[in-house]
């Protein structure tokens, strides 16, 4: 298994991470401030563990050689 298929296959799973992060942010029911307001913990979770993801993935995706 060459560095390419390791660095798909961990771009893949980070992918994945990412749009199962996503798919937990939930519609709010009303589009007003005190509807918003009950998203909040949801969208500040999301907000702080989307930099943590890319942060880890980034050196991975940069070491393997040949790959873009």
């Amino acid at each position: 298994m060459g560095t390419n298929r390791i660095g798909a296959f961990s771009d893949g799973v980070i992918a994945i991470i990412l749009a199962v992060r996503v798919l937990e942010l939930k519609v709010p029911a009303a589009a007003t401030a005190t509807g918003l307001r009950g998203a909040i913990p949801a969208l500040l979770s999301y907000a702080l563990s989307f930099p943590i993801v890319v942060i880890m993935w980034e050196p991975s995706s940069s070491a393997a050689p040949g790959q873009t």
